[in-house]
């Protein structure tokens, strides 16, 4: 049985603004608090000849992946993206994966694409969870999942293939051929989303979608309750080290102007708040918190380990304390951490 959205959350809408009309602001509306559970505890294929260079077998170099303090990370362009991707990871992902079907309801995504979509990618498919989903709901479209490491499942629907690609490079896609572009949570690993969507633009056919699913990564509280914290300190912290080695941490608030600059109409901006912990007392917010907090708990040394003793010369032994204490206060039912989550969608004009 499908997930219901939590009463105080907007519902979503799939009815599409007409061409003239102003993008949705589901934002802007006035939202209450969380209200805090007093009683929570701690335990609470058809592509065309250019996709042939990614289809080939893989090169040495795709596969030869760089082992650093304990964790593995891509091989392919190595260094372009600094979080692992080690099986600890892709299991860290797939739970963000059921973290967002219990934010969306069940949905994959929001856009209104029709019933008969036939040609679609997935940017930085990572594991490939969502594509594969896609491709089982809708096999009428020819799938691609693109991404830096070739960590997908062998065992996909006949509909569905996976290539090696860096989606910030030039895209070897022919322009005007997909029916919808798929991305979610690249923040931490794009410098140039500008770029991106522009590209998305330039691929996506006439009347097609393109949705972008992404964080705001700094965490707030409604109370207060994160000041002088050591979950504050971690996100000040990793966020200003991959600010200043030219990622963009907080994508979410900017993806709509982003898509109004590419050319996109009939933007639509649905924002969500994701609590971390089992703090929350609504049912619909405590599930998706636990969600949040058991993806963190590997998630904190993920994120901070490149990054932090790559460009900020921290050692291990320094990181690993940093994520430790973070882990710490979001298991901390008094520490009321909320993040921001926007899904935003758009139209290439006829």
């Amino acid at each position: 049985m499908a997930e219901s959205t939590a009463q105080n959350e907007p519902t979503p809408q799939n009815d599409s603004p007409g061409q003239n009309e102003s993008p949705t602001h589901d934002d802007h509306h006035i939202q209450p608090a969380i209200q805090v559970d007093v009683e929570a505890t701690e335990t609470d294929s058809a592509y065309g000849n250019e996709l042939s260079v990614y289809s080939a077998s893989l090169t040495s170099s795709v596969l030869d992946y760089r082992h650093e303090n304990g964790r593995r990370y891509h091989g392919y362009r190595d260094g372009t993206y600094l979080l692992p991707n080690d099986e600890e990871e892709c299991d860290r992902l797939d739970m963000i994966h059921e973290m967002m079907l219990t934010l969306l309801g069940r949905k994959l995504f929001l856009a209104p694409i029709g019933p008969s979509p036939q040609r679609v990618i997935d940017l930085g498919t990572g594991t490939g969870i969502w594509a594969i989903d896609f491709a089982d709901q809708y096999p009428s479209a020819e799938v691609i999942g693109n991404d830096l490491s070739p960590t997908q499942p062998s065992l996909v629907p006949p509909n569905l293939k996976f290539v090696v690609d860096d989606i910030e490079a030039e895209w070897v896609y022919e322009d005007n051929q997909f029916d919808f572009i798929h991305a979610r949570y690249l923040a931490h690993s794009i410098k140039d989303f500008r770029k991106l969507l522009r590209q998305c633009f330039n691929c996506t056919k006439p009347g097609g979608w393109v949705e972008f699913q992404d964080w705001d990564a700094m965490l707030k509280s409604e109370d207060g309750t994160t000041k002088g914290t050591a979950i504050e300190r971690f996100y000040n912290e990793v966020l200003s080290a991959f600010e200043k080695a030219g990622y963009c941490t907080r994508p979410g608030p900017s993806l709509e102007q982003w898509f109004r600059e590419a050319g996109f109409v009939d933007i639509h901006v649905q924002k969500y708040r994701i609590p971390m912990g089992a703090w929350p007392k609504d049912p619909h917010y405590k599930k998706l918190g636990i969600w949040n907090l058991l993806q963190a708990e590997p998630g904190y040394h993920a994120g901070a380990m490149a990054v932090l003793t790559r460009f900020e010369s921290w050692s291990p032994e320094e990181v690993t304390v940093l994520a430790a204490q973070a882990v710490s206060d979001t298991k901390n039912p008094k520490i009321h951490a909320v993040f921001d989550f926007y899904v935003v969608y758009g139209r290439k004009p006829e």
